[in-house]
């Protein structure tokens, strides 16, 4: 019997079909929504819980899950065809969604991508290869993906998007190198940039950083934003 249609599709673009969890407004009543990415072994669920601690009732929160709960089975520090097809297939599911919210007339600056772990390496390796003005890209322990000497040649420009880096110093998964790494970039990609480290912090979200990403969801919600060109 030949394979279904749907089992092909599983095994090239795994993420695909996985269900998206939302909290808050829908986006077309939201004043911004979050695309919030969990980390390996997670659950869109569990990151959903960093939305709710973040106490901003007027953003709307989606949150796709993985499939298996892992978006690639390797470190992102590996080359990046060993993680595929998972990589690709987790990058085009956020641009979906982004998609989405784009044609349902909601306005770039108004889109905020969110990651921890895994969830923060995708949200910095897509905001370089779909830059724009985002409201803003807030990666918790994360960075660039691919292993040391990784082209970094991303064309297009971030036009100011505010980015929150925040990492522990060491983590057990995630180099600092790579963190500080991925801060230059995006930088030269015209983001603002805002890196900090947590010397000793278990592989975690602190409150520090639960603040810093408060900040620039307030910045996303500022009236001043729709005036933009």
């Amino acid at each position: 019997m030949a394979p279904s249609h749907q089992h092909q599709t599983a095994n090239r673009d795994p993420h695909a079909h996985q269900p998206v969890l939302s909290a808050g407004p829908v986006p077309e009543s939201a004043d911004a929504t979050m695309i919030l990415l969990h980390g390996r072994g997670a659950s869109a669920d569990d990151i959903l819980g960093v939305y709710g601690a973040l106490g901003m009732p007027n953003v709307a929160a989606l949150a796709p899950e993985a499939a298996g709960h892992t978006w690639y089975p390797y470190s992102f520090l590996v080359p990046l065809g060993a993680n595929q097809p998972y990589l690709d297939s987790a990058l085009d599911r956020i641009e979906s969604l982004v998609n989405d919210l784009l044609a349902r007339n909601i306005p770039s600056h108004r889109i905020v991508l969110l990651g921890f772990s895994q969830g923060a390496c995708l949200t910095t390796e897509f905001v370089a290869r779909h830059p724009r003005r985002y409201g803003a890209a807030i990666a918790f322990t994360g960075g660039l993906i691919g292993p040391d000497g990784t082209p970094r040649n991303y064309p297009g420009s971030l036009d100011g998007t505010p980015v929150f880096l925040g990492a522990s110093d060491p983590d057990p998964h995630v180099p600092f190198s790579r963190v500080q790494e991925t801060k230059t970039v995006l930088a030269r990609m015209g983001a603002a940039v805002q890196l900090r480290g947590y010397p000793g912090m278990p592989h975690t979200i602190n409150d520090d950083e639960l603040d810093a990403a408060r900040t620039l969801l307030k910045i996303a919600l500022a009236p001043d934003q729709d005036k933009r060109p």
